[in-house]
């Protein structure tokens, strides 16, 4: 595997690197897609979807599925990778988790995903809303599983045992990328603090998952010595995809991974003890999400794989 390059120094101003053939991208089209886009109008919602600038969103969409953005849709936090506008946040919209469950609930779906943007400015870091919003959509969809990507919530733990009080079927805390990026990639988030976020949900008996994005300058030590460092606290679930530079204000890309990189890394995932490894250059946080609910699917699946390999 080819070594990833070493850059101490982002500059946003760089020019950016032409995208390769493999990520090409649907365009957002159909019926499920226009279904899907009158929900979240009608019911005046944020999705991550279009706030992040997701590439998979069409297919995505297409699929009947989002993934939901609680709390505003103006974060707090001014990370060097994120499309989502940084500033003052409106009022906090109590009504706002019995929207969310009643759309979730239109769209019939079988897994729904939620996030939020950081609230840092609420003294409750707006978990009392996560709480609540959980609570609606596990109460009006009984039948529906649910994964939360949260925020660190500062690493305040009555904030994170909220989130581990509602029980939702997986909690996601995304790292990003590796330690030694953590400042320039997400400069008010601390790499030790969302280890610990991480930890801390585990040991509330929650199914954990994370995500780090590739191609900004960090080396292929540095990423396994990261999914180790989630090994050890015990996450189950890992993403890693291509870094995609949303716009000119923000960070560059600095090398496009070649799939091939992307599958060796999702082995070394397996080998070193996750539970479910998704790995490649389009994959984002909630990317085949339902997948990951199941303990055991993944590692059985890439169990399956490799026997079936020795045996061709």
């Amino acid at each position: 595997m080819q070594e990833l390059p070493v850059i101490t120094t982002i500059n946003p101003t760089d020019s950016p690197l032409k995208k390769p053939n493999w990520l090409r991208v649907k365009l957002p089209i159909g019926e499920s897609y226009k279904h899907v886009r009158g929900l979240v109008d009608t019911h005046k919602l944020h999705t991550i979807c279009e706030s992040g600038n997701c590439p998979n969103m069409g297919e995505c969409w297409g699929a009947g599925t989002a993934t939901f953005m609680i709390l505003g849709n103006i974060c707090t936090r001014s990370c060097g990778f994120c499309a989502v506008a940084t500033g003052r946040p409106e009022a906090v919209d109590w009504d706002e988790p019995q929207r969310v469950a009643e759309a979730i609930h239109l769209m019939k779906v079988k897994h729904a995903v939620v996030t939020s943007v950081d609230r840092d400015e609420l003294k409750d870091g707006g978990s009392i809303i996560w709480y609540n919003t959980i609570e609606a959509i596990k109460g009006l969809n009984p039948d529906t599983t649910l994964e939360t990507l949260i925020p660190d919530f500062q690493g305040k733990e009555d904030q994170i045992q909220r989130i581990i009080l509602a029980a939702p079927d997986v909690v996601s805390h995304n790292m990003e990328t590796v330690e030694r990026m953590t400042k320039q990639v997400r400069i008010q988030a601390k790499y030790r603090r969302s280890l610990e976020v991480l930890r801390l949900l585990k040991k509330g008996g929650m199914r954990t998952k994370t995500g780090i994005m590739l191609g900004l300058g960090e080396t292929r030590e540095e990423v396994i010595q990261s999914m180790q460092d989630l090994v050890n606290v015990g996450t189950d679930v890992l993403t890693l995809g291509q870094y995609l530079q949303p716009t000119k204000k923000h960070l560059p890309v600095q090398r496009f991974v070649h799939p091939d990189e992307f599958a060796e890394l999702r082995e070394i995932g397996y080998e070193l003890g996750f539970d479910y490894v998704e790995s490649g250059p389009l994959v984002r946080s909630s990317y085949h999400s339902e997948k990951h609910v199941i303990p055991g699917y993944g590692k059985e699946a890439w169990q399956n794989e490799k026997n079936a390999m020795s045996h061709s």
